[in-house]
């Protein structure tokens, strides 16, 4: 059984809760929030293909 990269799943959960945030801040009509979740959740999501490149 393989070991678990935790470092790289909990970057991957921050990627899932920077989208549902986007969801929650589609509800509440901040458009402000909407921007700022999606570009995190963007700019995380970049940094573990990064890592994951420059690992093998």
């Amino acid at each position: 059984m393989k070991k678990l990269d935790i470092p790289m799943l909990l970057l991957a959960s921050l990627v899932i809760f920077m989208f549902v945030f986007t969801g929650i801040a589609i509800a509440f009509r901040n458009i402000w929030l909407v921007l700022l979740f999606i570009i995190l959740g963007f700019a995380f999501m970049g940094l573990g293909i990064y890592l994951k490149r420059k690992r093998k």
